[in-house]
């Protein structure tokens, strides 16, 4: 019972995908799952090769670079010998990748070449809850204050508030986030040497914590969101089908959200998918420059000492994300507009 209470997370994860897919076959042709599914498989093995091969040959001479931090000073031939055979990295590349994908398919991703004692899970399980924590306040309130805006701007095109929104989700959208974080910095650290209120500008533990790299994720965000929404609604509100349902004397509250928001918000529907996807490693630059201790600290750092299982578990986590995402958006379609036929 323990066991299965700390795996109780991933118990969930497992169960929802199960009852998506089960959805899936029944609300479209079961054909489209199968073909999906053995697109992510591919996929995966794509992902994985490249990135293994990249990082075989980056990595020195048969890889033992990676592994001689293990040692240090105390490095003997012994003792090198050692690590190339737990590691395999005797063997020639083809070989190592072979036994790669062998372990891949039973769900481990292998060894820290930096730390023999950790798994890619044990390392990656502690970064993925925070980074995903961080992404559960960010993305709500992305979606929350970036499409209503944009929708009203459309309904309200050519009006001040259209023009004003315009140029601040243009400069929101411009700005790189690693820019907003050093003005809030600076903001902050002017408000704290005049004993006024602030907010902390680095560190994770505190609920205070999550409030300002949450909020300039959701800035950024909101901003591309707002924009899409508002392209998508002008181009929906100029079709002739809503000059058809205004010239019937429908109400415009009618039009808008009965007829209108439908069509509009399936863009919106699209560029989600990738803003679901990349949850957990999207958030590079505010994580680092935030010291907050979530999957981009451990992929800075396996890119650093040169840990190939874990750069390899990063990106296949993501790939595996991003095929996902793209089969979900590829459903949800067919659902919010009929015509829209998933085969």
């Amino acid at each position: 019972m323990g066991a299965l209470l700390s795996n109780l997370p991933a118990v969930i994860a497992l169960l929802v995908l199960l009852a998506f897919m089960a959805y899936v076959a029944i609300r479209v042709n079961p054909g489209f799952l199968i073909k999906r599914v053995a697109g992510l498989v591919f996929v995966v093995m794509g992902v994985s090769f490249i990135t293994f091969v990249l990082g075989f040959w980056g990595s020195g001479p048969n890889g033992i670079e990676a592994v001689i931090g293990q040692c240090g000073t105390r490095c003997t031939p012994n003792i090198l010998k050692n690590l190339e055979n737990v590691y395999g990295l005797r063997d020639p590349w083809y070989l190592q990748y072979g036994h790669y994908l062998e372990r891949l398919v039973h769900g481990d991703l292998g060894l820290s070449y930096s730390n023999r004692n950790r798994t890619v899970w044990d390392i990656l399980g502690q970064g993925v809850p925070v980074s995903l924590t961080l992404q559960a306040f960010a993305i709500p309130l992305t979606i929350i204050a970036g499409v209503p805006i944009g929708i009203y701007s459309a309904i309200r095109a050519g009006s001040r508030f259209d023009t004003t929104t315009n140029s601040v989700s243009l400069l929101f959208f411009a700005i790189p986030s690693y820019l907003l974080i050093v003005y809030y910095r600076f903001v902050m650290v002017f408000l704290a040497v005049r004993n006024l209120p602030h907010l902390p500008v680095s560190g994770w533990g505190d609920p205070i914590d999550i409030v300002a790299p949450a909020v300039i994720l959701a800035a950024v965000g909101a901003a591309f969101f707002t924009r899409l929404s508002r392209t998508s609604m002008l181009e929906v509100l100029g079709q002739e089908y809503i000059r058809t349902a205004r010239a019937k004397g429908l109400r415009e509250r009618v039009v808008i959200f009965k007829h209108a928001l439908r069509n509009a918000i399936i863009p919106l529907v699209t560029a989600l998918g990738p803003t679901l996807a990349f949850a957990v490693t999207g958030a590079f630059f505010t994580e680092l420059l935030f010291n907050i201790p979530g999957v981009a600290n451990a992929a800075v750092a396996s890119i650093t000492n040169k840990d190939l299982p874990v750069i390899q578990g990063v990106v296949i986590m993501t790939a595996v994300a991003v095929a996902l995402m793209n089969l979900a958006v590829d459903v949800i379609y067919g659902v919010l507009d009929p015509r829209i036929k998933v085969v």
